[in-house]
């Protein structure tokens, strides 16, 4: 079999392709109390073997026995069958790392480490040590190119291999209506699944009241070809998943019968949709059986030392595959879903009307693996915490996505939400655990979507946001300090704090721990790469133009549990001495399951030309740097893709576009409100201005500069939100404190009031309107179109007045009537007066 090495790669991780299952959620318990929870030690308990033979004979030797016989040679990973004496090959050999070595060489590729022998033996089910084969595959793969790093004349490469060549039209798709699964599949569904998967309740709506959204979430989880591996029957049958009764007893095997029967009588009308025999077809692939995986070449991951990518798609543990160390593993618990094509959806509490509670998702680590991180992230001073995430929405507030923490005001360092910004906590010599560095409200960098997420942290630079390759352009306020006070006793949590009071809401596609910072090129680098398990899809269509092992090759993803993502189509022959030569492509079109997508078609009006002049051999020829997402119908492992042509060398499909559809009205909005709101510097220079108190006063910088980020930052005034007002109070408190605090200046504001009278006699005979007035003169403005009268606002502010100096019976503070004229002050300058505009 020809291969060629594929342009822009030069690392190869990920394992051989598996075909990804859909989980439902799983029901574990929360976390409760203020200190970390303890969860089960999930390291392998490896020991350390010391090594007394030969030295290694060569750096390349040395490089084999730093990277993978050390990590191997442990009894409950190689050792008890592949050492010294034991079953060939030796590649663990106690006695002699040389002899190991040569061993090792028989069955490792080192240009492509997960098409390794020793990977796929192992990622098929052969001895391994974590309760995923795919994960023990992806360790050994990270040991494998770490070798290969060192290797002399190693190149790490993604190769293209040609697939099986068929024709498109043999795969049965979902009707387009509802109605069929509305009387099949559906009632069981709503009967045995309502009370956790309907309406309000945890996703996937898979029991939802309206039938067509069940639908829509059910296609995944249904397997038209083979109901019996439907993943809604092996949940029940294999995973005993919320099994119903039989007879007055709950029986897995009997509801999965069940399921599958529904399912059955489903598919069993529906037949392989047909291809138009007249459309200028490529040959058919389907993702999990013919896609070349291509994870994750190119990335930087030289100081990784905790990674999740979240590649076993089931179960409840998310693997450290960094192979750094004693493993990290996480154990998920409440409400969290896994995602197709390698990720979590972390979900909110959920209170089903006759079901137990739901706790809110997250991913947690042990107290004793987290050590790790303290060990490895002190001992070098600085890190990168690296993530790709999409949040739910733009509205969360101390949501944590990252932490490694004790509780909710302990921690060593997190990575937050808070509406539209990234949020950085960390404890350091120099820095407060619990004051955030964040990026900017205005800028709005956090978006509900799939982001890179990078956090930086040196002593030369301090903590850095980087948000899709981008520096946020935010500067650490605190000068750089030392990891001396981080506690080794903290665990690390995804989602969530330790003390499940902090839950974030989203999909995690990817977190990893470096002990070094990244630098700016490193940060976009991976960012390009991007995240999730991805394939090499190359479509042959050689039968159509006369180019031997010519195929057009897309890079695809599963997109999320919806939909596919194709990019970055090109042309290429897998001869290297073949070129295209003046050949036609015009009207390229995907295809899924017989028939054309509905949606999606980024490449309809595509007119290029494939010849020599824009063809390099072994890399080929880019045709567009469009992409698109269409919709998964039966899954990675079943869905049918092909292309079609308008026009392809000598074939050509001659296209009837369908009549355009009549002029739509336009959607009349509402007229905008003429009420808007300041912003914060508005704000600021307002209350400065109203007070005679410069904005450059300490306190009251200090104060701004603490709650900036909380104030408004646009002037809708349907975006306002509890969190400004409590900004807002805060910045007013703090100017009436420095004006009533400094007595010229009380004077000046309040003249002929007695600030040393007591607080019981101070506000009366007039002494309550020498305060009042000043600040309806000062703080309310006048002949607006609607505003409250002056009696209502001196009814309100008197009526605090009376309030406050009601002591209980006993004598008030010496100070207590200075302290009424700040909060009458602050409750005149915080309120809708100043904000309002």
């Amino acid at each position: 079999m020809k291969t060629l090495t594929l342009p822009g790669s030069n690392q190869l991780r990920s394992a051989a392709p598996i075909a990804l299952l859909i989980v439902f959620t799983l029901f574990l318990s929360a976390c409760g109390g203020e200190s970390t929870e303890a969860l089960p030690n999930t390291s392998s308990g490896s020991n350390t073997i010391s090594y007394s033979g030969p030295a290694p004979a060569t750096a390349d030797i040395q490089s084999f026995k730093l990277n993978v016989w050390d990590n191997l040679v442990q009894d409950n990973r190689c050792g008890s069958c592949h050492g010294a004496g034991g079953q060939s090959p030796t590649f663990v050999d106690q006695n002699n790392i040389n002899s190991a070595y040569a061993q090792a060489r028989t069955i490792v590729d080192l240009t492509a480490p997960s098409q390794s022998r020793m990977v796929t033996k192992v990622a098929g089910g052969h001895n391994c040590w974590t309760g995923s084969d795919v994960v023990c595959g992806n360790i050994l793969t990270t040991y494998i190119s770490k070798w290969a790093d060192g290797a002399e004349g190693s190149v790490k490469t993604v190769e293209l291999q040609a697939p099986v060549l068929k024709s498109p039209g043999s795969t049965i798709a979902f009707p387009e209506g509802s109605s069929a699964f509305g009387s099949t599949v559906y009632p069981v569904l709503r009967t045995y699944c309502a009370e956790c998967h309907g309406d309000g309740g945890q996703t996937p709506y898979v029991a939802s009241d309206n039938v067509d959204i069940a639908y829509q979430q059910s296609q995944s989880r249904i397997d038209l070809n083979s109901p019996e591996n439907s993943r809604f029957v092996v949940r029940l049958r294999r995973d005993f998943h919320n099994c119903w009764a039989n007879g007055g007893e709950t029986d897995c095997d009997w509801s999965a019968g069940m399921m599958q029967m529904a399912i059955e009588q489903f598919a069993e009308p529906l037949s392989p949709e047909p291809v138009d025999p007249a459309l200028v077809a490529s040959r058919a692939l389907v993702l999990d059986s013919d896609g070349l995986l291509a994870n994750s070449g190119g990335r930087f991951e030289d100081n990784i030392v905790a990674l999740y990518e979240f590649q076993s798609g089931q179960g409840q543990i998310a693997y450290d595959t960094s192979g750094a160390s004693t493993p990290l593993d996480l154990t998920l618990s409440g409400n969290v879903d896994w995602v197709l094509g390698w990720g979590i959806n972390i979900g909110p509490e959920v209170k089903p009307e006759s079901a137990p509670v739901i706790p809110a998702g997250k991913a947690q680590g042990s107290t004793a693996s987290s050590s790790k991180l303290h060990s490895l992230l002190t001992g070098s001073g600085e890190y990168a915490i690296e993530a790709w995430v999409a949040p739910g929405n733009i509205t969360q507030e101390d949501a944590r996505i990252i932490t490694y923490s004790g509780s909710s005001t302990a921690r060593n360092v997190t990575l937050s939400q808070t509406l539209q910004r990234y949020e950085v906590l960390h404890r350091s010599t120099t820095s407060d655990e619990n004051t955030p560095f964040a990026t900017q409200d205005g800028d709005q960098l956090l978006q509900a979507t799939l982001q890179h997420v990078v956090v930086n942290y040196s002593p030369g630079t301090g903590r850095q946001i980087y948000v899709n390759g981008e520096h946020s352009g935010d500067l650490d306020p605190d000068d750089p300090g030392l990891f001396s006070d981080w506690d080794d006793s903290f665990a690390l949590v995804l989602g969530n704090e330790t003390d499940g009071r902090s839950p974030w809401q989203g999909v995690i596609r990817m977190v990893a721990f470096h002990n070094r910072a990244l630098t700016s090129e490193q940060v976009k680098t991976n960012y390009d790469v991007g995240v999730g398990q991805k394939f090499y899809l190359l479509f042959g269509v050689s039968h159509l133009i006369d180019v031997p092992e010519s195929f057009i090759v897309f890079d695809v993803s599963v997109f999320d549990n919806y939909s596919y993502r194709f990019t970055e189509p090109f042309f290429i022959s897998l001869d290297e001495t073949a070129q295209p030569s003046g050949i036609a492509l015009e009207g390229m079109r995907l295809g899924i399951n017989g028939k054309e997508a509905t949606v999606g078609q980024a490449w309809a009006n595509l007119k290029v030309t494939l010849d020599s002049n824009a063809y390099e051999p072994g890399k080929g020829q880019p045709l567009s740097r469009l992409g698109t997402i269409i919709a998964l119908e039966n899954g990675p492992d079943s869905d049918e893709f092909f292309l079609t042509f308008d026009r392809l060398g000598s074939s050509t499909f001659s296209r009837t576009e369908p009549p355009l559809t009549g002029t739509v009205a336009p959607t009349i909005l509402e007229r905008p409100s003429d009420i808007g709101m300041k912003t914060f510097d508005e704000i600021n220079e307002s209350m400065a201005r109203m007070t005679d108190i410069p904005s450059t006063t300490p306190a009251v910088a200090d104060t701004f500069k603490t709650v900036k980020q909380q104030l408004p930052t646009v002037e809708n005034i349907e975006g306002f939100l509890s969190s400004h007002q409590m900004a807002i109070t805060q910045v007013a408190i703090q100017y009436c404190d420095v004006l009533v605090s400094d007595a010229q200046r009380r004077q000046d504001f309040f003249p002929g009031f007695d600030f040393s009278a007591p607080a019981a006699t101070a506000f009366e005979h007039g002494g309550e309107s020498l305060i009042t007035g000043p600040l309806l003169a000062r703080f309310v403005g006048d002949n607006l179109g609607s505003q409250p009268s002056t009696e209502t606002i001196e009814t309100e502010v008197g009526g605090l007045i009376k309030q406050l100096a009601l002591c209980g019976g006993d004598t008030c503070p010496a100070d207590r009537t200075a302290t009424i004229v700040k909060a009458s002050c602050a409750a005149v300058l915080g309120s809708a007066t100043t904000l309002v505009q």
